[in-house]
């Protein structure tokens, strides 16, 4: 089942004066970025969801976050001492640095400092977080089966998307192919045109001499290994589209050797035709490589 990176899910849950809300989301990545935002208040829920969600996702950005709200929430909040004095510390450094310059700063109020984050800590009165933590955890399973069902849906349509581009790369190929052929016949009466102007107008020159200069030519012009490349490069990426499990970053790699084929091809061109075909692989590819990107 081929998988795009990105992807999203939630849901709420609620146990008896606790209510929750589970969020995946995940964006494009090199490789696998883990990101938990969990309550810390919850003892031992950090290694059991990265458990839950190894082997489902192999590849991504992904953040995990889950927000608990208890009824107990409303009560007195707790000031967070060693966070006000580091607010304390770091206003005195800012307020000194001022003066020094000459700006007058407004001195700072209670208000102020007490709105910094972290000053002032919402008490959590739950005593039993192992029956919080398996509640919780119920309701996981579910929003990673829609996370992952919504990143299998979107890497199906990209499969399609690359399939139907690995087509028109096919077809360019062969058009390729036929204008080389078309160019083998020009380019050889052009190659005698220019041995026989050369022959007329110089006298005492080597014929086979240059005869094997313009024969190198001719060998150098020739676009035979890069058609059949590209030709192999397609039936690997459609082996890999076959595959099972992550491909994305095999797939971007052979985007580069399509790319590098191509360009090649462009350079030996010396006809119009071979030219025009040449660009249009170059831009089929360059979309098939920004699709690529989002595969798994």
């Amino acid at each position: 089942m081929r998988q795009s990176m990105t992807g999203f899910a939630t849901a709420q849950g609620a146990s008896g004066d606790a209510g929750w809300t589970w969020e995946i989301r995940s964006v494009n990545g090199k490789g696998l970025d883990l990101r938990l935002r969990l309550p810390d208040w919850i003892e031992g829920l950090e290694p059991l969801v990265r458990s839950a969600l190894a082997g489902r996702v192999s590849r991504g950005s992904i953040t995990v976050s889950l927000k608990v709200s208890t009824a107990s929430e409303a009560g007195v909040p707790a000031l967070n001492e060693d966070v006000m004095r580091a607010v304390l510390d770091a206003a005195a450094q800012v307020e000194t640095a001022a003066m020094d310059a000459g700006v007058s700063l407004a001195p700072s109020t209670p208000a102020q400092i007490l709105n910094v984050r972290g000053v002032l800590e919402q008490s959590q009165n739950v005593t039993d977080t192992g029956a919080l933590r398996e509640a919780v955890l119920a309701d996981l399973g579910p929003v990673l089966d829609a996370f992952v069902k919504m990143r299998a849906g979107e890497g199906e349509a990209v499969q399609a998307v690359l399939a139907s581009q690995l087509d028109e790369i096919e077809g360019l190929v062969a058009a390729v192919r036929a204008a080389a052929a078309d160019r083998a016949e020009e380019q050889r009466d052009r190659l005698r045109s220019q041995l026989a102007r050369v022959m007329d107008h110089v006298e005492g020159i080597d014929e086979a001499r240059i005869a094997q200069e313009l024969a190198l030519i001719a060998v150098k012009s020739d676009i035979t290994e890069e058609i059949d490349r590209l030709k192999a490069h397609v039936a690997a990426a459609r082996a890999l589209l076959a595959e099972d499990g992550p491909v994305g970053r095999k797939l971007d790699f052979l985007c580069q050797e399509f790319n590098r084929e191509a360009n090649t091809l462009c350079s030996k061109a010396g006809s119009a035709p071979l030219t025009q075909a040449g660009l249009a692989l170059k831009t089929v590819i360059d979309r098939m490589r920004e699709q690529v990107q989002n595969v798994e």
